[in-house]
């Protein structure tokens, strides 16, 4: 079942964190924080949403990059009772998609929940002082590619962060696979 998060709430201050990450380091926001920006995913190795894109999702991320902008990717999937994001799958799709990105493992789930994340994937696009400008999708595509030459909302979105500190003032959400949560 697809999920849908809220709309941008300007502003908002993005949660610390220390998490381990697929290259065996441990990262927190201020690790992986740009100079222009800071951009929060939250995907998974086994979402047809997450997966349609992953290509995109990389090109992005290294152009955003480029821009100054550090880009983290988190995984908090039940890996129990989704097996396919587990830490060790984690590694895997790392290594096959050759990630420009550190790719975080929330076991706990306690990240995903201070964050108020949704679905995968789900982006949260900081400003250079940690206050949220963006939390749209990546480009009209849903569980199957869209077209190549689609406008790069998330893409475009960020770089005006990284050039302005101000996100776009309509954002379309992003859509994908409900974050599956641990029975509490």
């Amino acid at each position: 079942m697809a999920a849908i998060p809220p709309v941008c709430d300007f502003g908002w201050r993005a949660p610390a964190f220390s998490l381990g990450a697929t290259d065996g380091k441990t990262y927190t926001f201020d690790d992986v924080a740009g100079e222009n920006g800071t951009l929060v995913m939250f995907i998974c190795n086994h979402c047809p949403y997450v997966l349609s894109v992953i290509d995109r999702i990389v090109r992005d991320a290294r152009a955003l990059q480029d821009l100054g902008v550090g880009v983290v990717a988190i995984c908090a999937n039940d890996a129990v009772a989704y097996p396919d994001d587990s830490f060790d799958n984690m590694v895997v799709m790392a290594a096959q998609w050759a990630l420009p990105f550190p790719y975080l493992h929330d076991a706990d789930q306690s990240v995903a929940r201070a964050y108020g994340a949704v679905c995968t994937p789900d982006f949260f696009g900081f400003d250079a002082q940690g206050g949220l400008q963006y939390r749209g999708r990546l480009d009209a595509s849903r569980k199957v590619a869209g077209p190549d030459d689609l406008k790069r909302d998330l893409f475009d979105a960020m770089r005006d962060v990284a050039q302005t500190g101000q996100g776009p003032r309509d954002q379309i959400p992003s859509m994908g696979c409900s974050i599956k949560w641990k029975d509490s």
